[in-house]
C-alpha cells in the first residue's frame, strides 16, 4: 500500500505512446469528422472501500482518485478498525475538495484505536457533514451496486472484512461489480525485495482477503510487486510539498501529522504510495505489465500462485513508472 524490457523498437514506441495518453487523461478514440467534437468518453462509477487514516497511502489515494476526470466516484465506504475515525477523515477531505455529492458510508467498526491522522480531525463532527453518512456502510455499498444500471467497478484499498461481509449477505453484487485492489505479494515483497511478503491488507484479515479475492467479479491487483515500487522523491516530491492546491495542502498537513514526531519527514520525500496504483488500474493499464495469474490466499495472509485457484489480472511490472509517477503529480498538484 512496484520496469520491463521492451524486445522492440516498435514495442518501445507503443510504451511511450500509452504513457504521453495517460498523462494527458486522453484515450484512444475514433477521429470525429470535420467541424464535429469528438465524444466525451463516458465516466466510471466507483466506490471506494478504504482504511484510511492508518497508512497515509490512502489520503494520497482518495485525492488521486477526485482528481481522475476518467472515474465518476458514488460512494466511499471505511474499512477495518475505527471506521467513524477513517469517516471522519474522508469528510473533512471531501469538503475541502467540493465534493459532498459523495455519500459515506461507516463500514464494521472493530476497534476505538484511532490512528496518526487524528489530529486533522479533531474536533470534527461527522453529523455536520453537508453530504449523506450512511451508518451500515455495508448495506450502502450493496445497494449502490445492487442499484446501478451501470457495472460498478469497486476499489478496494484495505483488508475488507465489509466486502466479505457485503457478499455474505447479498452474493448478487459479484455479477454487477468488477474488483479492483492493492492485495498481496506474488514475486517482490516491500521495496522490491526479491523474495514476497505477506503484504498488509491481506494478513490483516486473510479470511476477509480470500472470500473477495474467490468470488465471482471480474478481479484485477496491484501486489506490492508493482504498487511497492511508487514513492516521490526530489523535484517530482516538492511539486505536492509546495503547491497552493487545497487538497495538496491538506495531503501534506495529513503526511505531517502521520509522520509523528518526525514531522520534517515529509519535507523530504514521500512513504511508499501503495494504493495509488490501485486507483489507477480502475481506468487504465498502460503503464503497467499485466500477467494473468491464479491466486490463492493462504491462511497466514500470503498470495501464492496455485492453477486451481481463480484467475484474476495482475499488475506483476511496470513498462513506465517514471511516467505513473509525473501522472499521480499533475493530478494531485495541478498547476
Amino acid at each position: 500500500m512496484r520496469n520491463a524490457e521492451h524486445p522492440s523498437a516498435s514495442l518501445a514506441v507503443g510504451v511511450v505512446a500509452a504513457a504521453s495518453l495517460a498523462l494527458s487523461g486522453v484515450t484512444c478514440a475514433a477521429a470525429a469528422p470535420e467541424g464535429a467534437s469528438a465524444p466525451e468518453k463516458k465516466k466510471i462509477p466507483v466506490i471506494l472501500d478504504t482504511d484510511i487514516g492508518g497508512d497515509i497511502d490512502d489520503t494520497w489515494a482518495l485525492i488521486f482518485l477526485l482528481r481522475s476526470p476518467e472515474l465518476d466516484l458514488k460512494l466511499v465506504t471505511t474499512d477495518q478498525g475505527n471506521t467513524v475515525y477513517r469517516a471522519k477523515i474522508v469528510a473533512r477531505l471531501l469538503e475541502v475538495a467540493g465534493r459532498t455529492d459523495v455519500p459515506i458510508g461507516i463500514g464494521i467498526k472493530e476497534e476505538d484505536a484511532e490512528g496518526g491522522q487524528a489530529p486533522w480531525v479533531k474536533g470534527y463532527d461527522l453529523a455536520k457533514y453537508p453530504g449523506k453518512v450512511h451508518q451500515d456502510g455495508v448495506q450502502a455499498l450493496i445497494d449502490t451496486i445492487m442499484g446501478s444500471k451501470e457495472k460498478i467497478t469497486l476499489i478496494c484499498i484495505g483488508p475488507v472484512p465489509n466486502i466479505k461481509a457485503a457478499l455474505a449477505r447479498e452474493p448478487r453484487i459479484a455479477e454487477r461489480a468488477r474488483f479492483v485492489g492493492m492485495h498481496g505479494s506474488i514475486r517482490r515483497g516491500y521495496d522490491g525485495k526479491k523474495e514476497p511478503d505477506a503484504e498488509w491488507n491481506v494478513r490483516a484479515n486473510a479470511d476477509a482477503c480470500a472470500a473477495a479475492l474467490s468470488a465471482a467479479w471480474d478481479i484485477t491487483i496491484t501486489p506490492l510487486d508493482t504498487c511497492g515500487l511508487v514513492r516521490l522523491k526530489g523535484e517530482k516530491y516538492a511539486a505536492v510539498r509546495d503547491s497552493k492546491d487545497p487538497l495538496a495542502r491538506a495531503l501534506i498537513e495529513n503526511y505531517r501529522f502521520w509522520c509523528g514526531k518526525n514531522p520534517e519527514n515529509a519535507d523530504k520525500g514521500s512513504s511508499v504510495l501503495f494504493d495509488t496504483v490501485a486507483v489507477y488500474l480502475s481506468f487504465s493499464q498502460d503503464l503497467c505489465v499485466m500477467e494473468k495469474l491464479n491466486v490463492r490466499v493462504t491462511k497466514e495472509g500470503r498470495t501464492v500462485i496455485d492453477e486451481k485457484a481463480k484467475p484474476m489480472s495482475c499488475a506483476m511490472d511496470w513498462k513506465d513508472l517514471s511516467a505513473f509517477e509525473d501522472l499521480l503529480v499533475k493530478r494531485i498538484a495541478p498547476r
